[in-house]
């Protein structure tokens, strides 16, 4: 492909260049802004452990009322970490534009942007491993615990049947079983057993249908009826309340969880603002930072 080139339009200058020339060469220096951001996470982490034995020591559980409150030690923990946050980020760009050897201002800033950018990485890659390391080790206990649980079931359950099967006849258990499980004809001929284990089978249709289908809720005000002594009028009508306060209860639970979803969704709205503005100061920290990092030009007259 051709080169395009420029030419001066004053006849006294033949010189010809390409386009985009001189070419600058590069300024960043990699190993300067790592070293930032290195310093950057480890000066934030250092002052959040004092921040952590600062608030341990104001605990005072041997004196009620003499410990902060709970609000309180939230507000100033979280100012605590934003300012941690701003210190390791401006010491990061520091040492980032002192070690680059730049004596350009705007270099030294881009070299403190870098650090807040590779800094939040690192932080994110370490949040990361130790959430996942303490997920495993919970993980791995739970399994031991779980395990331990379960062979202990499995020892319990089994000299439990092992004692009641010398004392339970097989024939009457597995009769009474049948029993139990006939369910249909007349309520009064049903046992108590089976009369409540239909009612809690057709209760079970209605939360699940949401409503009875046909003939299910004059079955069970006829078994209510002989269960509890009632009048299949009287038995109607308790069906007919309940249902009335698990109407309200449905819409009572429904309107609660549309609230806490609200004011989740507004918490995570705030938070996100909150961790929007700490990232930008942070940003702000690290390039005031590189600037204070850039070396400075000294003019040499010659005598």
């Amino acid at each position: 492909m051709p080169t395009r080139t420029a030419i001066a339009e004053d006849a006294r200058i033949g010189a010809v260049v390409p386009e985009g020339e001189p070419a600058l060469p590069p300024r960043i220096s990699w190993g300067a802004v790592l070293s930032g951001a290195v310093v950057a996470v480890t000066v934030g982490a250092m002052l959040n452990v004092l921040g952590l034995a600062i608030g341990a020591t104001s605990m005072e559980p041997a004196q009620p009322g003499a410990s902060p409150t709970a609000s309180l030690l939230g507000m100033l923990g979280g100012i605590w970490l934003l300012v941690a946050n701003l210190i390791g980020l401006a010491m990061g760009g520091w040492v980032a534009a002192r070690l680059s050897g730049t004596s350009d201002g705007t270099d030294g800033g881009l070299h403190g942007l870098s650090v807040w950018a590779v800094a939040f990485l690192l932080s994110a890659v370490l949040l990361g491993n130790a959430v996942a390391g303490t997920a495993n080790a919970a993980f791995q206990g739970a399994a031991s615990a779980f395990g331990g649980a379960a062979q202990s079931m499995t020892r319990g359950a089994g000299e439990a049947i092992g004692a009641a099967a010398g004392a339970v006849d097989p024939e009457a258990l597995l009769d009474r079983l049948q029993r139990s499980l006939r369910s249909g004809g007349d309520p009064a001929a049903l046992s108590p057993e089976q009369r409540q284990a239909e009612m809690a089978r057709i209760l079970g249709l209605r939360v699940r249908q949401g409503g009875f289908e046909a003939g299910q809720r004059q079955r069970l005000a006829e078994l209510a009826a002989i269960e509890y002594g009632i009048t299949p009028e009287e038995a109607e009508q308790r069906i007919t309340r309940l249902e009335a306060e698990a109407r309200d209860l449905a819409q009572q639970a429904a309107s609660e969880a549309r609230q806490a979803a609200a004011a989740a969704s507004e918490v995570a709205a705030i938070g996100a603002y909150w961790i929007f503005a700490a990232m930008m100061l942070g940003a702000v920290a690290a390039v005031l930072g590189g600037r204070l990092g850039t070396r400075r030009t000294v003019a040499i007259r010659d005598v």
